[in-house]
């Protein structure tokens, strides 16, 4: 499930995600990213405190959001204390154009410091 929070700057979207992640939440997001920015960069935040795991519909879902957005992404933070999580966000600096950094949840202030 995505929730939406309150953003530091405009540029930023915040979410917490829990539980499972699913085609709902990946449209809620566009839907997000289309009414915010229409076609300007921006940023995510992601607060993951817990993942049970998600639906295939939904990762093929979270791809085809990434894959539209693509030239509007700048920096991706994930805050979360789970080392696979990490591990996800150090693999998104490989991805062309788009950079992505891990933070611990007493880390938020660095995460948004990075994020300006």
């Amino acid at each position: 499930m995505i929730n939406f929070l309150p953003s530091e700057n405009d540029s930023t979207i915040a979410v917490e995600f829990t539980g499972k992640v699913t085609e709902e939440d990946a449209n809620l997001l566009d839907k997000r990213v289309a009414q915010s920015f229409n076609g300007d960069k921006f940023n995510i935040i992601a607060f993951v405190p817990e993942v049970e795991g998600t639906t295939f519909q939904g990762i093929t879902d979270g791809m085809k959001f990434d894959a539209k957005h693509w030239s509007q992404f700048q920096k991706f933070a994930i805050v979360s204390d789970k080392s696979l999580i990490g591990t996800a966000a150090n693999f998104g600096n490989v991805l062309p154009g788009i950079k992505a950094k891990h933070f611990q949840s007493d880390e938020i202030d660095d995460a948004w410091e990075w994020l300006s």
